[in-house]
């Protein structure tokens, strides 16, 4: 019997479960797209209008989900699109699956209309990358990538010449779903007791976790609290541990505590759970370390580990709890925890203070606090992040989505809207500033096209705002930071969906109320202050950076420059 390639390769992705695409159809990947018309039943088309929020919107999907993605384009300008969207995906170790269109096979190599060679344009970005010459080999080397991006958790790339599809192939592939399985590593019983054995022998444990905690939540719970152990977050893990949970210092870093920076130094031994947190600096590495990843090219990546242990955090941690004896008290733990609640105190003063106008800080405050307990929170890169990290009180039954690595401006819209899809029934708020939301912005219409209910805030202060503090922290002058005023209200109403202007905290404070179960997509369109988004700790070299920008901008303005509450400088800075 003979099938039509492009159909053979739809039943391989339905096979594998994949069961929706985002992209943008166009000549060269016109025969896949007419092949998903015939199985539409089966696997659903999303329609994006830019195919960089179709590679976000897939990365976000596999993020979310840990399933994989799949986003799709016209090959030349539409692949090229794809790229930021599927660096996000490899940066943030996500399974996602690019099919690329291409010019008919006759016509390669001979500088044809948007012929580029993907293969060399992917080849840094992808752990598969493939160009399909033989219409036979289409099912079988879709099947290789999907297998190899959900095996290495990275991005697979297929570039199909827009005649391969059409050809008939015989119809005798078996995909490899079944007999399919990830690496099982036994978890080593006496690596677990070494581990246990350093835990006893010393007195100031912390422990750094990261998304590899993801399907360990209860584990990880059970371990801080049975050996009484304070813990730090990385950013893309935020809220995977409550984070009001007592024992919870926030993040490390720029964007994290006061707390958790000082914790860190004073540590005696370091516990990295599922991570592979990338600022080094702000790792202790005066002390002891064990490393548990799944990964063994992680374990002892950033800094020298005393002990490693290659295994599932889940399974290791489930052999460790059962190990030791519960830990009556610590003093360390008693010290980190008066830290914190002294911190948050601290941020309570924060979003206190006078103020005109709607405050950053109260505002995700607010909306934290009156979130449901099932919501998904898709945070966009740049104020957003900072305000998201100390302002924004996540939950573990919550989900947490960002650009973790890649740190990419505009990926809220495309996690709100893969979020949506994949899981209808949670509320989704999505929160970006006005310049990463000016990025992606015509795709609201697809949240509205496709009936997404969300609520959606976009921070307006027609600035690059965490521009603005990273050239002042750096001893320059702000330049070309300012934004064109743009109504972004009207805008979402334009597009058929719900727009309101927000100006003060009243008014957000009854619209999040109004529009906690909206039954289209919401776009607040709120006017921020600009709030600066101090660091939890200023370091020297910053300190000597904003000093620096305030000499610049007396010399070159003639005036002080406006600064945030001196109390908020001098306590993330003593």
């Amino acid at each position: 019997m003979s099938v039509r390639a492009s159909d053979e390769m739809v039943k391989v992705l339905e096979k594998w479960g994949i069961d929706n695409i985002y992209g943008i159809p166009g000549d060269s990947v016109d025969t896949t797209i007419d092949a998903l018309y015939r199985a539409q039943d089966k696997i659903k088309f999303t329609h994006v209008l830019h195919e960089e929020v179709a590679a976000l919107a897939a990365a976000a999907h596999a993020k979310l989900t840990g399933k994989i993605g799949v986003c799709l384009s016209i090959g030349g300008p539409g692949a090229i699109h794809l790229l930021n969207g599927l660096y996000d995906a490899k940066m943030d170790h996500a399974p996602v699956l690019a099919i690329l269109g291409q010019v008919q096979s006759k016509l390669l190599n001979t500088d044809f209309f948007q012929e580029v060679d993907t293969h060399v344009l992917f080849e840094d970005v992808a752990v598969y990358n493939k160009i399909i010459m033989d219409p036979q080999s289409l099912p079988r080397i879709a099947d290789e990538a999907i297998r190899t991006a959900i095996a290495k958790k990275g991005v697979a790339v297929l570039t199909i010449p827009d005649d391969i599809p059409a050809h008939m192939i015989k119809d005798n592939f078996t995909p490899n779903v079944d007999n399919f399985k990830l690496d099982d590593y036994k978890v080593n019983d006496d690596q677990i007791k070494q581990a246990q054995e350093m835990l006893e022998i010393h007195s100031n444990p912390i422990v750094l976790a990261g998304v590899g905690i993801k399907d360990a939540k209860k584990e990880t719970k059970e371990f801080i609290e049975k050996y009484k152990i304070p813990i730090i977050l990385t950013m893309p893990a935020k809220g995977l541990v409550d984070d009001d949970h007592p024992y919870n210092l926030g993040q490390l870093g720029k964007l994290g505590t006061k707390p958790a920076f000082e914790m860190m130094q004073k540590a005696d031994l370091v516990i990295m759970l599922g991570t592979d947190y990338p600022y080094a600096p702000y790792l202790n590495k005066k002390v002891d370390a064990i490393q548990v990843d799944i990964n063994p090219d992680r374990l002892g990546k950033r800094r020298h580990v005393d002990l490693a242990i290659q295994g599932d955090v889940k399974e290791v941690l489930q052999h460790w709890n059962a190990l030791g004896q519960p830990v009556k008290e610590r003093h360390f733990l008693d010290l980190a925890v008066s830290k914190i609640g002294q911190w948050r105190s601290w941020m309570k003063d924060v979003y206190s203070k006078k103020h005109t106008g709607v405050l950053p800080s109260l505002m995700f405050h607010n909306i934290s606090k009156s979130a449901p307990s099932d919501t998904v929170w898709s945070i966009d890169v740049g104020t957003s992040t900072a305000f998201g990290a100390r302002f924004l009180t996540a939950k573990s039954s919550q989900m947490y989505t960002i650009s973790a690595w890649l740190g990419t401006m505009g990926c809220a819209l495309p996690g709100a809207i893969a979020a949506k899809m994949d899981m209808p029934d949670r509320p989704v708020y999505a929160i970006a500033g006005d310049g990463a939301f000016s990025m992606v912005m015509q795709d609201f219409a697809t949240a509205v096209r496709y009936n997404l209910p969300m609520l959606f805030i976009v921070l307006n202060n027609k600035l690059l705002a965490f521009i603005e503090y990273e050239q002042q922290s750096a001893g320059q002058q702000n330049y070309g930071i300012s934004l064109p005023t743009i109504d972004f209200a009207k805008f979402a109403e334009a597009c058929g969906g719900i727009g309101e202007t927000i100006t003060t905290d009243e008014q957000f404070s009854d619209a999040i109320r109004k529009y906690r179960n909206p039954e289209k997509p919401v776009l607040l369109d709120v006017a921020v202050n600009d709030e600066a988004p101090l660091p939890g700790k200023i370091m020297m070299d910053e300190a000597q950076g904003y000093a620096k920008f305030g000499l610049g901008h007396v010399i070159d303005k003639k005036s002080l420059p406006e600064l945030p509450p001196m109390k908020e400088i001098l306590r993330s800075f003593l």
